[in-house]
């Protein structure tokens, strides 16, 4: 196994890996409770200082399933091989270079594989660009121009390697020389759809390939729900260009709310969906009509390392 892995990230994978009839810990839980002063060690001993129905629930998991840590081990080890096999690397949430706009969010993935370019300062400003899986030509035209105006402003463009809006804002952004993020539905040794290899292949030369999943996941229903968490989490902001109500782009418009993430809806959205038009009128979510607009929402990088700082002091205490 070439992957570095520390030991503290072996301990905190093989808890992730705990997995009783087809049960898993709160992953989340597990991440919020390690970064917290000797938290590895509480949650070895299945303690995880929260109390909510999950945590109850990841408390009784941890409590059967670290009486055979040697299983939960080798699947890591097993994962962290496939990973190395084509050159992914391994981050978590213990890690200094964990990116930052996504460990302020309460549901933060314990850990991330990448594959491509090492995560940057630049990465902080970045927004994500969504959309349906089924854009009228208006819809591709709005999202190629969006994303060439943030290459132009020096944002990194955020997106999710699905068909349609998502393809079309992660090719404009490389074809206009930009930087790019593909957040996965999948595994990192995995590509959906499969159609998207090249350009995935395209995004690790100058980008950086994101997936919160074991190496080895295939896709699912549930999956691409997490991937619009981690979407909204690892960016600013998030800009839905078309999307109807029932779209998974609504959904991560959803998430970025209760992040506190700037929310950016197109003015062509707005005029035509109604869901859009609540999320303006009563979630604060932005009606946005240029790039400049989404521009002047923005924060400095270093106001991004403030308040995680603060955060993490917060923690901290006793």
């Amino acid at each position: 196994m070439t992957v570095p892995i520390t030991d503290a990230q072996r301990r905190l994978l093989a808890l992730c890996a705990i997995r009783l009839d087809g049960t898993t810990p709160d992953w989340p839980l597990l991440a919020r409770t390690a970064l917290r002063p000797r938290g590895l060690d509480e949650l070895e001993a299945a303690r995880v200082g929260e109390k909510s129905t999950a945590a109850a629930a990841t408390q009784r998991l941890l409590e059967t399933g670290l009486r055979e840590p040697d299983r939960w081990f080798e699947r890591v080890d097993e994962e962290v091989a496939l990973a190395d096999k084509i050159g992914a690397r391994l981050v978590t949430v213990l890690d200094e270079d964990y990116p930052l706009n996504l460990r302020l969010i309460y549901n933060l993935p314990p850990f991330l594989f990448l594959r491509g370019q090492p995560l940057l300062d630049v990465d902080l400003r970045s927004v994500a660009v969504v959309g349906t899986r089924q854009p009228s030509d208006r819809g591709i035209e709005r999202a190629t121009s969006l994303a060439r105006g943030l290459v132009e402003a020096g944002v990194v463009v955020v997106s999710g390697l699905a068909r349609g809006i998502d393809t079309a804002a992660h090719r404009s952004t490389l074809d206009a020389g930009g930087r790019t993020i593909a957040v996965m539905g999948t595994g990192i040794t995995r590509t959906y759809p499969a159609e998207n290899q090249e350009l995935a292949e395209r995004i690790a030369t100058s980008g950086v390939l994101v997936s919160q999943f074991w190496p080895s996941s295939a896709p699912a229903r549930w999956t691409f729900p997490r991937r619009n968490v981690v979407m909204s989490g690892i960016a600013q902001g998030t800009v839905v260009v078309e999307a109807s109500s029932t779209s998974g782009a609504r959904m991560q418009a959803r998430f970025a709310i209760e992040h506190g993430k700037r929310v950016f809806l197109l003015r062509s959205l707005v005029t035509s969906q109604p869901w859009a038009q609540k999320f303006v009128r009563d979630r604060g979510a932005i009606e946005a009509a240029s790039v400049e607009e989404i521009l002047s929402h923005l924060a400095a990088p270093e106001r991004i390392r403030d308040v995680t700082s603060a955060r993490q002091l917060t923690l901290d205490l006793p």
